[in-house]
C-alpha cells in the first residue's frame, strides 16, 4: 500500500509564503489534512490536497489538552492509517505521535 502523507498547517504555510507549495506535490503526491488545518491554513487548498476528518474524536480531543486543534487532528488522523509520514514542526506534537 502507498504511505499517506499528512501534513500540519505550518508546514502548508511555510511552503506556500515561499511559493512553493507545489514542491509537496512533487515530493509526496497527495496530502491529506483535516478541515481543522484547511481552515488555519485560511486559503483554497490545491486539488492534490485531500481534506479528511478525524473519525476518533475522542482521541482528538484528549490530544487538545496538550497540543493545537491542528496538530492534534493531524495525529489523530494519522492513527487511522499504518502506513504513515506525517508533516509537523511542533516539537511537542511530535513527541506525541511517537
Amino acid at each position: 500500500m502507498l504511505n499517506v502523507v499528512i501534513s500540519d498547517t505550518s508546514t502548508l504555510i511555510i511552503f506556500n509564503k515561499i511559493n512553493e507549495i507545489a514542491l509537496l506535490n512533487k515530493v509526496y503526491g497527495e496530502l491529506i489534512t483535516t478541515p481543522e488545518i484547511a481552515e488555519e491554513f485560511g486559503e483554497k487548498l490545491p486539488d492534490w490536497i485531500k481534506v479528511k476528518s478525524v473519525s476518533d474524536r475522542k482521541y482528538q480531543k484528549f490530544l487538545e489538552t496538550q497540543i493545537d486543534s491542528g496538530e492534534a487532528s493531524a495525529i489523530a488522523l494519522a492513527s487511522e492509517y499504518d502506513n504513515v509520514t506525517l508533516l509537523l514542526d511542533d516539537l511537542k506534537a511530535r513527541k506525541l505521535a511517537k
